[in-house]
């Protein structure tokens, strides 16, 4: 969902950097080939994510969700030489599209996939991370939260995709809503949490720039 009427989403993204060609390869062929395509960063909040990167320049990023890899690539735009970016997704059937992309890019050498639950590889990661992406299963929002909190440097950067939900995290939530549920409480989380400051940016379907305090 976006926020913002679409002529001024137009005008925003007419005004901002261009994506670059692989991207909007890789963007036909997701709409083109793949199930929920929306799922896809897209161009302008690509190039918020590719900023923010270039801004940290990061040694070692950790996203989480992968999707057909779209984010990821503009992720490492920001990385440092011979930096690493590990992407975990748990749908092996996106395996090759997305190496197919990463293998086409720059940074083929630098991004490193990772197949199945992230709950359980993160812990299996050595290292800190200067910048981590959530952009997974919502329901698990908080979990990923409580493992990736004492992994992330001092000053690094944590973004947090979808977490205005469509405008359901204001909505009465239903019983059976465990994503709305996990989403209001994770920015319950990032809010209260004194180890972090935060904003929410109403970009697509809200996003959260937080950073570790020193």
């Amino acid at each position: 969902m976006d926020f913002l009427d679409d002529k001024i989403n137009d005008y925003i993204e007419f005004h901002s950097e261009n994506e670059p060609p692989l991207l909007q390869q890789l963007s036909r062929e997701t709409w083109q080939k793949i199930l929920q395509p929306r799922m896809l960063s897209g161009h302008y909040q690509g190039r918020v994510l590719s900023l923010i990167s270039k801004l940290v320049r990061p040694a070692n990023i950790l996203e989480i969700g992968t999707y057909t890899g779209y984010s990821a690539l503009c992720l490492a735009e920001g990385l440092q030489a011979n930096g690493i970016l590990h992407t975990i997704d748990i749908n092996e059937e996106l395996y090759d599209f997305q190496k197919k992309y990463f293998e086409m890019s720059e940074f083929r050498n630098n991004i490193k996939q990772h197949l199945g639950d992230a709950l359980d590889i993160i812990p299996k990661l050595n290292g800190q991370f200067d910048l981590v992406f959530i952009d997974a299963d919502k329901s698990n929002y908080p979990n990923y939260f409580d493992l990736v909190i004492d992994r992330i440097s001092a000053g690094g950067i944590l973004i947090s995709d979808n977490v205005l939900w469509s405008g359901k995290v204001l909505e009465k939530i239903e019983e059976d809503d465990i994503d709305t549920k996990a989403l209001v409480k994770y920015n319950m989380i990032l809010k209260n949490d004194s180890r972090v400051e935060t904003v929410i940016l109403p970009i697509r379907d809200g996003l959260t720039i937080s950073r570790k305090k020193s």
